[in-house]
């Protein structure tokens, strides 16, 4: 039974003596609330509050962190609940919270990130009136009865990322506002709980290949049968003509097995193959009778990562499925959404674009929230690798026991819950928390070590999901290692030009974030800025959205200023209006990402995969973002479309007397390919050629000569099976005429 819908929202500041049980919420200020939902959109609905995403309204929110919320829902239970047992489960809590049903505590939650669920047999009135209440408590006033260590913060003077187990976007970052939201962000359910019900089923692809598959499979379950007589487990799967079944007695309340499939219909990622799900149902029996049952959808792949941690050409991270090298081009997860009430309604959208573009891979950045199932399913079905950090990103969290236990409580909810998707390649301890310790430059190099993740989440992955790959952080930089050694490295440095030496000679193996700023179309602009803030860019308007806090210490950097610089880089001089800005800006953008992902495929062995920097705004803002909060596209999404494509032609940098022209083959597939390259305003005719690529390697099948340094535009185009592709190449060095590169910009839209 879902208790979503309207609900009543109390609200006000706390203080001493205020509201901390049902009967005492009187006289608060009360409006309508949504759930799922958050109380910063209920108070625009309202229309108490403007939307905080319009020019500074953000900042208005603020005070709100220090308030405390009783969302109250009256509903009829039904009688079916009589006798039963039953539980309350909140999928989404914001954050700190106590739950009472008709006046009875039921318990608390403090961790945003997992569902909560509490049995309430004893508080429940079937056939009658029942009243929810949820207090939710400021977390900031949480957070300030917290005892930090002084060695546990975060990054921009929020401390407060530590001591609270929200996503850490919410305290404002370089791509998020701060914005401390309350609510109930996902469902709100009751349901029946059978007093014979599997609890856990777990699925996993042991060994894998054409002729023959093997699965682990482990059952939980719990039961009234007091001998355990007769009860029994069943697993039956099936995937079009190929099925599967395993049977064991039950004779304790736990059961592991081995399933052989022959001939399995194999899970591939995306552009190496299909995504046929099996269709698996484990049942509880008693003799013929079942008892209950859970049906889920499963992948049979094998997915292995080949990781050594040396330094520099030694080093390696190498993802491999089923026996094959898969070359790794994807984009960073980031929120999709400020307000997380509002992430469902986005996933389908959001991961069309990932596929569209062509990505094998997803890495949902730990500054987030965890995504629900509706998530990893589109990832199953559309082939695309899941990377998921756990929820902490740039911060020193406590190593303390009291926090151990928050964590290991939270990570356990969240691998149970997900295991099963075939889509989901790793589990990473957290985002760029190594790398902060590094930079911190604390006097004890033991400091570095992070008991969160090198014991604490290496116990649960053990415990909950043994046959997949942890890696302790992202990048992992173990003690003695600089953080630019690390096979597995975020290639960020100073963001100048984007083809000098740090971006064309990274030492890096596996690129797991990159990125380049790219400024919104004046349309886009238009939607959160007023017309007196939209040009020139230097106001805090502009610098909230990019997004700056101004009611903090600013940054040592502005980001409007980095992105304005990149355009005089390769231009020479500042644009004098803002769609001439925005236009070049994208172009920069779209250059400079096309080039990261063309790096990759050129050095492919030496470079195993990039995850750029990144798909898609959670907010209005002016970001590293390829497409803006409202979907429009910027340039770089053709760019970038345009090489994620399994077989590409494309052109090497200058070295001699000229370009080597790579054809890049990242499937399990040998292609014929036609090909030739012609100059992009003359149409002349420079190479051309037949070759025979072979599956997942790439090949230099010609070469062009140039003096260095001529700016100049190719246009590659290539066919395969009938089918025609197209890609460009931008010669020479910075700086370039502006109107030369806005006439080249408009002839490589119209390939």
């Amino acid at each position: 039974m879902l208790l979503n819908g309207a609900w009543k929202l109390y609200f006000e500041a706390e203080h001493e003596g205020m509201a901390d049980i049902p009967a005492r919420i009187g006289n608060m200020p009360c409006i309508q609330a949504q759930v799922p939902g958050d109380a910063v959109l209920d108070l625009v609905r309202a229309g108490l509050e403007p939307h905080p995403y319009w020019d500074q309204n953000i900042y208005r929110f603020r005070k709100y962190e220090f308030y405390h919320w009783w969302y109250v829902r009256e509903f009829d239970a039904p009688d079916t609940f009589a006798g039963k047992a039953a539980e309350l489960v909140l999928h989404g809590v914001n954050t700190m919270a106590d739950v009472f049903l008709n006046g009875v505590k039921l318990g608390s939650c403090r961790d945003m990130m997992i569902e909560h669920a509490f049995r309430v047999e004893d508080a429940l009135r079937p056939g009658e009136r029942n009243v929810l209440s949820v207090h939710i408590r400021s977390a900031m006033n949480a957070a300030r009865d917290a005892d930090l260590p002084v060695g546990a913060g975060g990054g921009e003077h929020c401390d407060e990322i530590a001591a609270l187990r929200m996503p850490p976007h919410c305290f404002g970052w370089d791509i998020m506002p701060r914005l401390l939201s309350a609510g109930l962000w996902r469902d709100v359910e009751l349901r029946i709980l059978p007093e014979n019900r599997i609890t856990q089923a777990y699925y996993a692809t042991m060994s894998a290949d054409e002729r023959r598959a093997r699965l682990a499979i482990k059952c939980r379950f719990v039961s009234d049968n007091p001998m355990l007589e007769g009860l029994s487990v069943r697993v039956h799967g099936v995937c079009g003509n190929s099925a599967f079944e395993w049977e064991s007695p039950a004779r304790y309340t736990s059961l592991d097995g081995t399933a052989e499939v022959e001939s399995p219909k194999l899970w591939w990622p995306r552009g190496y193959g299909d995504q046929p799900l099996y269709t698996v149902t484990m049942e509880l029996r008693q003799g013929d009778t079942v008892l209950d049952a859970r049906t889920e959808r499963i992948g049979i792949r094998r997915l292995d990562i080949e990781h050594v941690m040396k330094p520099g050409p030694q080093g390696q991270f190498k993802v491999l499925c089923n026996g094959v090298f898969i070359l790794c081009k994807g984009s960073n997860w980031v929120p999709l959404s400020a307000l997380h009430s509002q992430d469902a309604a986005r996933y389908d959208r959001a991961l069309g674009l990932f596929a569209d573009m062509g990505c094998n891979i997803v890495r949902c950045w730990g500054g987030n929230v965890v995504e629900d199932h509706r998530f990893f399913d589109l990832c199953d079905e559309l082939g695309i690798l899941v990377w998921q950090d756990f929820p902490m990103a740039c911060a020193t969290y406590p190593q303390e026991r009291w926090f151990f236990d928050l964590i290991e409580k939270e990570a356990a909810s969240i691998v149970k819950k997900l295991r099963n998707h075939p889509s989901l390649l790793l589990w990473a301890g957290d985002n760029e928390v190594d790398e902060r310790y590094v930079q911190l430059e604390y006097a004890d190099e033991r400091n570095n070590h992070n008991d969160i993740t090198r014991d604490v989440l290496p116990r649960v992955i053990r415990n909950h999901d043994p046959y997949r790959k942890f890696l302790p952080s992202s990048p992992y930089i173990p003690e003695g290692l600089p953080r630019y050694a690390v096979p597995e490295q975020h290639n960020w440095g100073a963001r100048a030009y984007f083809k000098d030496d740090f971006y064309k000679h990274t030492r890096a193996h596996f690129i797991s974030e990159c990125g380049y700023h790219g400024c919104p179309a004046p349309e886009m602009l238009r939607e959160f800025l007023p017309e007196d803030k939209l040009w020139p860019w230097r106001n805090d308007s502009w610098d909230t959205h990019n997004t700056e806090n101004l009611q903090n210490v600013r940054r040592s950097y502005n980001r409007n200023e980095l992105m304005a610089d990149q355009v005089r880089i390769l231009t020479g001089s500042a644009p004098g209006t803002l769609e001439e800005f925005s236009r070049l800006s994208q172009l920069s953008q779209a250059e400079a990402k096309k080039f990261f992902v063309e790096r990759t495929r050129i050095l492919k062995g030496g470079r195993t995969g990039i995850i750029w920097w990144n798909m898609l705004d959670g907010w209005p803002q002016i970001s590293d973002a390829i497409v803006d909060h409202s979907f429009r596209k910027k340039l770089a999404y053709t760019w970038l479309r345009r090489v994620h494509v399994p077989i590409c032609l494309m052109l090497d940098e200058t070295r001699d007397w000229g370009h080597d022209i790579v054809l890049g083959n990242d499937s399990r597939s040998d292609a014929e390919v036609d090909w030739r390259v012609v100059d992009g305003e003359t149409g002349e005719a420079l190479a051309q050629g037949h070759f025979h690529s072979q599956a997942n390697e790439s090949a230099v099948v010609g070469s062009l000569r140039e003096l260095a340094g001529t700016q100049r535009l190719y246009l590659l185009r290539w066919t395969v099976n009938g089918e025609q592709f197209v890609n460009h190449y931008i010669s020479g060095f910075p700086p370039y005429d502006a109107a030369t590169l806005l006439r080249w910009t408009d002839i490589i839209e119209k390939l």
